[in-house]
């Protein structure tokens, strides 16, 4: 988090807090986003894919926000309270020093946990400050009306499909469609204010003092809980901890499901379209975090994960279409049709703004390597996968045996066209290799001979067809120059060794040709054209 000055509760003269100046918080149903200056500007309730409550990330008049923030000039700092996922946004005035504490409480399956309660508790830490809020919710990414009216000492916003109760500790004043409030803190004095989903059994209902800091120590027990859990002693302790609080807040806990990002449409490059949905749940990104779990010691997220994968994700293989799609819903569902927005303008411009990805439809055949890969660890390392498991195993890699040397959009879901994608033939060569793995060590049936002569192939196939002499270098498509960074894949998948002078001199080849900075391009759109217009941004 980084420490920017602000003057008033709403963004500044660019009418939008950059993507980078941003916090999270969840609950492991959805997610917030806020930024530096005390604004959330993304939030969907109840659910990650749910419509959007507030989205002024997406557009900065017409998305709705929660604004709270000093009202006098200030400096800001953003931070987590330690080993949480509670983010703290201080505020530096001329008289005093206050802080606004946001948090989702992480419930289990009782009432309360349906409203989905999110918590900003104001808090002076010294001398006095002045504060400002408006809660401006506009439902249905912007689509739907609402009304607010006052029950009690609640605030009730009321739409066809979502209703919001807002509950303060200071008086709520009605202004149109919004609330707002001002109101003035000294040393040691505190407010707070908590957005509830109301409806059904949930009824409206007030959060005093007490109940906020009680909630906001339960929270913090629960995150410090589970990251006690984390078997972690490398001198990199912070930041493995902070990535790991990051991808629990990624995972569903009604499914097992994890989500790709808690966001849609945050543009790669101001201006460009490479704006995209990624609420959902990629087979292959999920399998990474998988990985990255299992090594840290998570085990129940791993579980949870393969019991999603049983539950919605078993294969079903007519013969004509693959089992798997590229990405699934977080409830298992398969429609995931992809719209345009048109009356949001995108963060800072950057249109379109899309829900749904049409990328469900595509054909990436690196999946199959990805998930078996991650199936083959949690066996190792967790707990021994059940007979069932196993049989949707053999039918994944007896399809990839059937349909590895097919042209696909491959791992960076291009939109110009099937290709013979390298890193798609890799990972199909993962996923026979993994099967074997597991079947040698436990003993288990299957059809070894065409399994071992299938992966055999594929290999002499990259070593043939994906090297280029030209660039001394394994490359993006078979018979081609374009490099590619998921090559970078090949020595940690287990396929060709660190030291191998082929790897040695494709290394060479994509720190010059795409390394900048120590930040690493995908690929060289004008050298490969992917179908999209602008440029992209780089990965660490």
């Amino acid at each position: 988090m980084s420490t920017t000055p602000t003057g008033t509760a709403v963004p500044g003269a660019t009418r939008y807090v950059p993507i980078a100046e941003h916090g999270l918080i969840g609950d492991l149903r959805s997610v917030a986003l806020v930024g530096t200056e005390g604004t959330i500007d993304w939030y969907c309730c109840p659910s990650f894919d749910a419509p959007s409550v507030f989205a002024a990330i997406l557009d900065a008049e017409r998305g709705g926000c929660f604004e709270l923030s000093a009202s006098v000039p200030a400096r800001t700092k953003q931070f987590y309270f330690p080993d949480t996922n509670v983010l703290i946004t201080r505020f530096f005035t001329e008289d005093g020093v206050g802080e606004v504490q946001d948090f989702m409480p992480v419930d289990g399956g009782s009432v309360e946990a349906e409203r989905h309660r999110l918590i900003r508790r104001v808090v002076c830490v010294r001398g006095s400050v002045p504060f400002r809020t408006r809660v401006a919710p506009r439902f249905d990414y912007g689509r739907r009306p609402h009304t607010v009216r006052m029950v009690g000492d609640v605030a009730v916003f009321e739409s066809e499909v979502l209703s919001l109760g807002l509950t303060a500790t200071v008086p709520l004043e009605v202004d149109g469609l919004d609330t707002r409030a001002d109101f003035k803190l000294s040393e040691g004095e505190s407010a707070v204010f908590a957005l509830d989903q109301v409806g059904g059994e949930v009824s409206p209902r007030r959060c005093a003092r007490t109940e906020a800091e009680e909630q906001f120590a339960t929270t913090v027990a629960y995150w410090r809980g589970w990251l006690s859990r984390s078997k972690y002693r490398g001198r990199w302790r912070e930041m493995v901890h902070r990535s790991a609080l990051t991808l629990k807040l990624l995972t569903y806990a009604p499914t097992g499901a994890i989500v790709a990002a808690p966001t849609t449409s945050l543009p790669e490059q101001l201006g460009g379209e490479r704006n995209w949905d990624y609420r959902y749940v990629w087979v292959r990104d999920a399998a990474f975090c998988v990985y990255a779990m299992l090594r840290l010691g998570f085990t129940e997220e791993a579980e949870a994960f393969m019991k999603f994968l049983t539950q919605y994700v078993s294969p079903c293989a007519d013969g004509h279409s693959a089992p798997l799609q590229v990405m699934y819903g977080i409830d298992g569902r398969t429609d995931l049709t992809e719209t345009e927005l048109p009356h949001l303008e995108g963060h800072q411009g950057s249109a379109p703004v899309r829900i749904g990805n049409a990328a469900s439809d595509q054909l990436q055949l690196d999946i199959y390597g990805a998930l078996i890969d991650s199936i083959y660890l949690y066996d190792k390392w967790a707990q021994p996968i059940s007979s069932a498991q196993w049989d949707d195993v053999c039918t994944l890699v007896d399809w990839v045996c059937e349909h590895w040397d097919q042209p696909d959009e491959g791992v960076w879901e291009t939109r110009g066209g099937r290709k013979n994608f390298l890193y798609s033939r890799l990972m199909c060569w993962v996923a026979i290799e993994r099967g074997i793995r597991m079947a040698n060590r436990r003993g288990l049936p299957a059809d070894l001979p065409r399994w071992q002569a299938c992966r055999d192939t594929i290999y002499r196939r990259i070593m043939k067809r994906g090297w280029s002499e030209t660039r001394k270098a394994f490359v993006q498509h078979e018979d081609d120059d374009v490099l590619d960074a998921a090559v970078l894949m090949m020595p940690l998948a287990k396929f060709i060794a660190p030291t191998d002078p082929k790897w040695l001199s494709t290394l060479d080849a994509l720190t010059q040709d795409l390394v900048s900075d120590s930040l690493v391009y995908r690929y060289d759109p004008e050298a490969s054209p992917d179908g999209l217009r602008g440029d992209e941004g780089t990965f660490s």
